[in-house]
């Protein structure tokens, strides 16, 4: 089956037999437990919806299905899947590798929560492949990488990455949030583990926060789900309802995410108020052929953009800018924007942000799904007000 029948199809099972309701799309299973027959058994392989829950298994089985996968574990948030999955299998003394350009919140918890238990993160530039190999030490257990980046959308050669964590025998992490299943399939390239924010395009509304971990392997599965059920950092059953619905029209929002993204982005090139735009699918993007030939032919729904802009200039737009909301988060069908260097990447230190370009003059748009002409024109006349 193709993508977006996948999408529509996995896990709904309408019940003809007469002994329930034929419920066209599954139902939201609210229950917090489970009846049993008796001291050993369990109705239906549930017993407790922290273990596990209906509406979260449909959740799981249509995001499993759409990255290629055998398993996928929800989440509470992406941060909860992060944390359950470093939590699954490192210990103190252990050693993870980081794509320096990387979210906020990820890099606050590596390096200001997981210090405290005495694991070591080392942030490099993967976009050369030679600074990931060099890296390695004996301490090294896993890699940490996201392609797209986030804010500066920096490209990573999955394959390339994935094949030396292999060759070493350590985990391959990849944060698939910007790109989507649609777009990159991280397992197909060699990952171990795929993590998810799905607050974000598989949602695609606004209305969840949620989390996931896809994966193949049986052994890290069971692993990873001891510690899920030990920790409870679980996606509510209401969450996962709202999760399977949104995934239903991934691919049909990606296509207008990522057509309108690359229009802004191009509008935004030749305009005199702007510095430097950033999205892959330009030609002056440094990774534009990586992204090409492993983002499935599209880009993304997200343009970040340095504005020919001083601080009170930067407000002045923000203040003038129709139809785009200033707003926290991305991917959802409205279109949002954003300073990283007070909102996503609030929390890190001065100097890094300094070392990344993370300025006052950066911003990060998230394009939705409006009409395009309304978008730019937006753009343009709150550009022309500075």
């Amino acid at each position: 089956m193709k993508f977006s029948t996948k999408a529509v199809i996995t896990a709904e099972n309408p019940n003809l037999s007469g002994e329930t309701s034929s419920d066209v799309i599954s139902p939201i299973h609210l229950s917090s437990t489970f009846a049993k027959a008796d001291f050993e058994s369990t109705t239906g392989g549930h017993g407790y919806s922290r273990l596990t829950n209906p509406t979260r298994e449909v959740i799981e089985n249509k995001l499993a299905a759409l990255e290629n996968a055998k398993y996928a574990i929800c989440y509470a948030s992406g941060q909860a899947a992060e944390c359950v999955t470093l939590l699954s299998f490192l210990k103190s003394g252990d050693e993870i590798l980081c794509f320096d350009d990387i979210y906020g919140g990820t890099r606050r918890l590596l390096s200001k929560v997981f210090d405290s238990f005495d694991i070591n993160v080392r942030y490099i530039d993967m976009t050369i492949i030679e600074n990931v190999e060099s890296a390695i030490t004996s301490k090294t257990k896993a890699i940490w990488l996201e392609s797209p980046t986030n804010p500066l959308l920096q490209i990573c050669d999955i394959k390339a990455i994935c094949g030396i964590a292999k060759k070493h025998n350590i985990l391959s992490i990849v944060d698939n949030t910007f790109a989507t299943p649609f777009l990159q399939k991280p397992l197909d390239l060699g990952a171990s583990i795929v993590v998810h924010s799905m607050t974000k395009y598989i949602n695609g509304h606004s209305d969840s926060i949620a989390g996931a971990v896809v994966l193949n392997d049986d052994e890290l599965y069971e692993r990873l789900r001891f510690v899920s059920n030990s920790t409870g950092m679980v996606l509510s059953p209401f969450d996962s309802y709202l999760n399977a619905r949104g995934l239903k029209t991934l691919q049909i929002r990606m296509e207008k995410h990522c057509d309108n993204a690359l229009k802004i982005a191009q509008f935004l090139e030749s305009h005199n108020k702007i510095k430097k735009v950033i999205y892959p699918g330009l030609s002056s993007h440094p990774q534009h052929k990586l992204a090409k030939e492993q983002m499935n032919g599209l880009f993304g729904g997200v343009v970040s953009v340095y504005l020919d802009a001083d601080d009170k200039q930067m407000e002045i737009f923000a203040k003038n800018l129709d139809i785009f909301i200033l707003a926290e988060s991305l991917g959802g069908v409205e279109s949002l924007f954003g300073c990283p260097y007070y909102m996503s990447h609030g929390s890190v230190d001065e100097s890094i942000k300094e070392q990344l370009n993370i300025t006052k003059n950066l911003l990060r748009l998230s394009i939705g799904i409006e009409n395009i002409d309304d978008l730019i024109e937006a753009l343009k006349s709150a550009l022309n007000k500075i």
